[in-house]
């Protein structure tokens, strides 16, 4: 990992105690920082140890901040963490933004932003001295922002002037074809309403797919969910689409898992160029 390096005696230290540890969770966090400063990259170690980046920089923090004794102490008693009040604003700031429909999301948000284990009791307890209640959320239509439309079709009309003979532009979004909206409960500040666009489904069906709109060809995978994982298996179909096309520019929306580095580096590698479009806004 770059700019993480540890000396010889460190590296000696960690292997040391390592064998020394008879729990695996301690163990693994050891291995972790011992990966990490004898060369392996974040990503590699996220994977080996199935992990996500927040913990991983977690650990690191911890290690640089107290050594191995810090690294692994108090991470697997199960006691109940408790926030300062800074850490308190930060998470009533995030759940202004953000609706969770559990606390059991709020307890692993918790634990990956400031390192401290909550109960789904002790989370709820904390959720409602917050402020906040369970309950569903507004539905709302969507509405549109024109000076966002205009911005992107100046840069459309720029995109296809530039194209090579053998690129391609193509529209890539994920559709979930359902009959009636149906708003989840979800933890909502007492007094406020939470919004959300109206859409229309009964039954949830997840369709991947991209649209090129000169001679109206659509590409579509059919998924139980739509993630980073699925992206990169529509990535694949198109390359075997369109096998004899140079570059593809995909515009697509905002979606979080078109942005993981996984998906990135996968377009990159297949010569795909994510152009990105988010026009929408709420009332």
């Amino acid at each position: 990992m770059q700019g993480f390096e540890l000396t010889p005696q460190q590296i000696q230290e960690l292997k040391l105690v390592h064998r020394s540890l008879k729990l695996k969770k301690a163990a693994d966090r050891v291995k972790i920082i011992y990966l990490l400063g004898t060369g392996w990259t974040q990503e590699k170690v996220c994977e080996a140890l199935m992990l996500d980046e927040g913990t991983l920089r977690h650990y690191i923090k911890r290690y640089r901040e107290g050594g191995i004794k810090n690294l692994i102490s108090n991470h697997y008693l199960g006691g109940k963490g408790k926030l300062t009040k800074d850490e308190e604003a930060i998470l009533d700031q995030h759940l202004e933004r953000i609706l969770y429909l559990d606390a059991k999301s709020v307890v692993d948000y918790i634990w990956k932003t400031f390192g401290e284990r909550y109960s789904v009791r002790g989370a709820t307890e904390l959720l409602k001295r917050l402020g906040y209640v369970y309950k569903k959320p507004k539905i709302i239509p969507g509405k549109a922002s024109p000076k966002a439309q205009k911005k992107f079709l100046e840069y459309y009309e720029t995109l296809k002037n530039k194209l090579d003979t053998d690129d391609e532009i193509l529209f890539m979004d994920g559709v979930h074809p359902q009959h009636n909206t149906i708003a989840a409960y979800g933890w909502v500040k007492k007094g406020q309403e939470k919004e959300i666009k109206s859409n229309t489904g009964r039954r949830r069906l997840n369709i991947n797919g991209a649209l090129e709109l000169n001679t109206s060809k659509v590409t579509v995978t059919f998924e139980e969910t739509l993630n980073a994982i699925t992206v990169l298996t529509l990535f694949k179909k198109l390359r075997k689409v369109y096998k004899k096309a140079g570059k593809l520019y995909v515009i697509c929306d905002n979606a979080k898992y078109y942005k993981k580095d996984t998906v990135l580096l996968e377009a990159k590698n297949l010569n795909i160029e994510l152009v990105f479009y988010c026009p929408i806004r709420l009332i």
